[in-house]
C-alpha cells in the first residue's frame, strides 16, 4: 500500500529542515532552477556531483520528495520505501556499483568488541555471538517472521514516515530482505572485500592512521575468536555460563534491516531461550523497540544490556570510543576508520553484505550506473550538477557513491549544511 500523507507536525518538522538546509548549503555558483540545491561546476572532463552529508537516512525521502536533492545512496529499507513511496526509482543496488566487480559481494556490517571488555569478558561475548549466529540462522529460515519482527522493531507495525513520506513498513522490509546477504562467515573472499574497503578508505584520505602504516592488516583489524568460540557451542549445545557482570553492558545499532539479527533475538527471545539456553529478553515485554534487556544463559541472568540506537556508523564508532558501548552492530567502513584512529575495538565476525542502494528521483534518466553517469555529465555541463545525499562521512554508502564517481571521473564537491 503506497500512501503519501502531510499531517500538520510533519509539515512543521519538514518545513524547519528544509529552512535548515537550503539556508545552511554553501554554494560558489549561480542557483539550481531544478529545486536542488547548486553546487559549483568545475571543468571535470565527467561533471561535477555534490555530495549532501545528511544525519543519517530518515531526511532523505522527505528531501527527494521536495526535490531537496536529486538523489540518495542509503541502507535498508530506506532505500525500497522511495521505490515503494513512488517518490522514487533504483539507479542502482551497491553490488553493481564501480570500478567493475569491487562491490559485487561486498560487506556491509560487522559485529564489533572492545579489545578489553573481551579481554574481561570472553565468555559473554562468545555466548552473544552465538545468539548472534543463531539469529542470522532463523533470518535466513524464517524471511516472513523476520520481516514482521522488523516492521515491528523499526515502525511499530505502522507506517514508515519520512516527513511527509509515509509506506507500509511491511512492505517495505519485506522488499528490503531479499537485497541483503545475512551471514556471519569471515571467509577469504570476505576479508578479500573488506580490504578493498580499505584501500578505498585510503585512496579517499580517510585512512591514514594505524591500518594505512600496519603490515598486516589482519592483526590490526581482526579477532575472529568469538565467531570460532560461538560457532563451537552452537556445534556442541554446550553453553558456558558467563561470571555475571555487575555493571551495564551497552550494545550499538542502527535502526536498520542490516541489524535484524539483534530485533530478532529481542522480540523472539523465548524462542532463543527454550532452543539454545541464551536469550537477550527485553525488561518491558510491551515495549517495540525496548531499550534494556537482560542476557540470560542456561535460566541465569548474567548482565543488564542497554540497547543503544544511533543515527550512522561512526556516531557508533564515537561511543565505542568512549566506552559507552562496548559491542557494536556497525557498516565496514566507520570500524576501520575507528580502528585506524585508535579506537581499541576489533571486527569479530560479519553481520551481513550487500543491502545498499542509489535511488533518484522518478523519471530520471538513470536506470543503471553508466546511465547515472552520463545524467551527472549532462547536468554539470548545463550548469545544474546533481546533488546526492549520503548518511554521513564515513558510512558505507559514502565510501561507495565516493569511490564509483571516482572512478568514473566524476569529481565530487560536498553541500555543506
Amino acid at each position: 500500500m503506497k500512501i503519501m500523507r502531510i499531517t500538520a507536525g510533519a509539515f512543521v518538522a519538514l518545513a524547519l529542515v528544509l529552512i535548515v538546509i537550503t539556508a545552511g548549503c554553501t554554494q560558489s555558483a549561480g542557483t539550481s532552477t531544478s529545486g536542488t540545491a547548486a553546487v559549483p561546476s568545475t571543468s571535470a572532463p565527467n561533471g561535477t556531483v555534490g555530495i549532501l552529508e545528511t544525519a543519517g537516512v530518515g531526511p532523505m525521502p522527505s528531501l527527494l520528495a521536495t526535490g531537496q536533492i536529486d538523489g540518495y545512496i542509503a541502507w535498508q529499507p530506506v532505500v525500497e520505501a522511495g521505490v515503494e513511496s513512488n517518490i522514487g526509482q533504483i539507479a542502482v543496488y551497491s553490488k553493481d556499483l564501480p570500478p567493475a566487480g569491487e562491490w559485487s559481494d561486498h560487506p556491509q556490517n560487522v559485529f564489533v568488541v572492545r579489545k578489553d571488555f573481551y579481554a574481561a569478558n570472553p565468555d559473554f561475548v562468545n555466548d552473544f555471538s552465538a545468539l548472534n549466529i543463531a539469529a542470522t540462522q532463523y533470518i535466513n529460515t524464517h524471511p516472513q517472521e523476520t520481516a514482521a519482527i522488523d516492521a515491528e522493531w523499526l515502525a511499530g507495525g505502522q507506517n514508515f514516515t519520512y516527513g511527509n513520506v509515509s509506506v507500509s513498513s511491511g512492505t517495505v522490509v519485506n522488499n528490503s530482505l531479499p537485497t541483503i546477504e545475512f551471514s556471519n562467515n569471515p571467509s577469504d573472499s570476505w576479508k578479500a572485500s573488506t580490504s578493498d574497503f580499505v584501500q578505498a578508505l585510503i585512496n579517499l584520505g580517510t585512512v591514514k592512521g594505524f591500518v594505512a602504516n600496519s603490515t598486516s592488516q589482519d592483526a590490526v583489524l581482526y579477532n575472529f575468536q568469538p565467531y570460532t568460540s560461538a560457532t563451537a557451542i552452537l556445534a556442541s549445545k554446550n553453553v558456558p555460563t558467563p561470571a555475571t557482570i555487575q555493571s551495564t553492558v551497552g550494545i550499538g545499532y542502527l535502526n536498520a534491516v542490516d541489524h535484524s539479527a539483534l530485533f530478532v533475538a529481542v522480540k523472539n527471545w523465548q524462542y532463543f531461550n527454550d532452543t539454545y539456553g541464551i536469550a537477550l529478553k527485553p525488561e518491558d515485554l510491551t515495549k517495540a523497540k525496548p531499550d534494556v534487556a537482560d542476557f540470560i544463559v542456561n535460566g541465569q541472568k548474567v548482565a543488564t544490556v542497554n540497547l543503544v540506537p544511533a543515527n550512522a556508523g561512526p556516531n557508533l564508532m564515537q561511543l565505542a570510543a568512549t566506552n559507552s558501548i562496548q559491542l557494536s552492530y556497525v557498516g565496514v567502513p566507520p570500524a576501520i576508520s575507528a580502528i585506524d584512529q585508535g579506537t581499541p575495538i576489533t571486527i569479530a565476525y560479519p553481520i551481513d553484505n550487500l543491502g545498499s542502494g542509489l535511488v533518484v528521483a522518478n523519471g530520471a534518466p538513470a536506470e543503471d550506473w553508466r546511465s547515472f553517469a552520463a545524467w551527472a555529465k549532462a547536468r554539470s555541463d548545463a550548469g545544474k550538477p546533481l546533488v546526492i545525499a549520503a548518511p554521513g562521512k564515513g558510512s558505507i554508502q559514502d565510501v561507495m557513491i565516493r569511490s564509483a564517481l571516482q572512478s568514473s571521473g566524476i569529481t565530487v564537491t560536498e553541500v555543506k549544511v
